[in-house]
């Protein structure tokens, strides 16, 4: 099968919505199908005002011709920006079936930058533009029951995964006598860092990420390691090397860093919201506590051994598999979709 995705968010960029989409892309590849991801790297971008590593497409007249020329027999958007309205006009134009996904938390993330944005304002522009997909991918049931009450349709669960042939324990590794608190992440104010960063606690705090906060909170915090972004096995071996990931965020939909962290051995501290309660089995693989300096003390107890365990069990492909059974085509046939396109 001929699938195309379209997204906003491409490496370079490091987030969770890149970081599902490349495992995705590699497991459907490994299942013998083609794939191919229209993403900014395809078009001319200008840097986001408020974050310039987000490149804004703005020669979205070309998104059709690249859909038509591909031919595919479905077609995926991930994303809600330029790129993603573009596909999805010209895709409603023809009436051709595609499937969306709600990878963040859009209304309260503007909400957060931008407090005089109502969030109700948010999920209104959500709901138009996921109005016409067949299905909406959502990560857990609690998002699918939390955006049914804003009344979204036709929302569909696609759970997320965990390379754990790259995210691994490993006990030769000597972690610090003193432990280290890791955050790993986005370096922004809707990943509400400050409240892992304020923490009266024992060791060292690590910071792996970058963002627009960045700058500011190394001032602020000079005694905090700010590494920057790690990637692959670098990546792994700072999990392994810390003793609990902490991760602030309020907003979040899931958090893959978590499951990363989990498949290393390392446990989590988090607040009891969604994202980290649809991850984390309590007093296992993480801590959750509205005290969040509680939650990382406590982590501090568990059983490593238990936590990547745990992890184990949510492998990238079950959920390609997953993702490939909610794929919308055009009268259950594949070529329609195609002489449609052919036409259009």
């Amino acid at each position: 099968m001929r699938i195309l995705i379209v997204s906003d968010a491409w490496a370079p960029q490091v987030n969770g919505v890149v970081t599902s989409l490349t495992a995705l892309v590699r497991e459907l590849r490994g299942l013998g199908h083609q794939v191919k991801l229209l993403s900014p790297a395809d078009f001319r971008s200008l840097p986001c005002p408020t974050y310039p590593e987000i490149p804004l497409v703005w020669d979205l007249w070309r998104v059709g011709a690249a859909i038509r020329d591909y031919r595919p027999d479905c077609v995926h958007i991930a994303t809600e920006g330029p790129l993603g309205w573009a596909a999805r006009r010209w895709l409603v134009k023809r009436g051709l079936a595609f499937s969306t996904a709600i990878h963040t938390r859009f209304p309260e993330y503007v909400s957060t930058r931008w407090p005089w944005i109502a969030p109700r304002w948010g999920y209104a522009f959500l709901r138009a533009f996921h109005r016409p997909s067949q299905a909406v991918l959502v990560t857990t049931e609690r998002l699918r029951e939390e955006f049914a009450s804003w009344d979204f349709a036709r929302l569909q669960l696609w759970r997320k995964g965990v390379d754990t042939v790259l995210f691994r324990p490993d006990g030769r590794r000597l972690r610090p006598a003193l432990p280290v608190f890791l955050y790993v992440g986005r370096i922004a104010a809707e990943k509400n860092l400050p409240a892992f960063l304020d923490l009266d606690l024992p060791g060292e705090k690590w910071v792996v990420g970058d963002g627009p906060q960045r700058e500011a909170l190394q001032r602020q915090y000079p005694q905090v390691r700010f590494l920057g972004y790690r990637h692959g096995q670098a990546l792994a071996e700072t999990y392994q090397d810390v003793a609990v990931l902490v991760f602030p965020s309020r907003t979040d939909t899931y958090g893959l860093v978590m499951l990363e962290a989990l498949a290393c051995g390392t446990p989590v501290a988090a607040y009891p919201v969604a994202g980290p309660l649809d991850v984390l089995l309590p007093g296992q693989s993480g801590v959750m506590d509205e005290d969040l300096r509680a939650a990382c003390l406590a982590a501090l107890t568990l059983d490593r051994e238990r936590c990547a365990e745990l992890a184990a069990a949510q492998s990238w492909h079950a959920s390609a598999l997953e993702f490939l059974a909610l794929q919308p085509l055009i009268d259950g046939e594949p070529a329609v979709l195609g002489e449609a396109l052919a036409e259009g």
